[in-house]
């Protein structure tokens, strides 16, 4: 093996790695959001399955008297509710920052 070969090989090593870091930092923010909406929505989904158990408390019912479908049912109803609410409250709060009456 000649000097030149050598050069192409760890010229082309080192292309690589390089390659393969900017393809990681150009998906960082992409990663970083999917990061974020997993954890939203997991906090989402825990504030649903309280609104759940306080909605059951309020009929004398438990999770045993209903199904596994009707309680995801449920869930999924109070995940609207709540994803509904802060859409509301976003947009009176981005209103209020113009200086905007909601009611106009």
């Amino acid at each position: 093996m000649g000097i030149k070969d050598k050069i192409k090989q760890n010229s082309s090593k080192i292309y690589k790695i390089a390659k393969s870091s900017a393809s990681k930092a150009f998906d960082y923010p992409s990663l970083k959001s999917k990061a974020l909406k997993e954890a939203i929505s997991k906090k989402i989904r825990k504030r649903a399955i309280l609104s759940t158990k306080a909605r059951l408390a309020e009929r004398n019912k438990s999770f045993e008297d209903y199904t596994d479908e009707e309680l995801e049912i449920i869930i999924t109803d109070e995940e609207r509710k709540i994803k509904d609410d802060l859409k509301t409250k976003s947009l009176v709060a981005a209103l209020a920052i113009l200086g905007l009456d909601f009611f106009i």
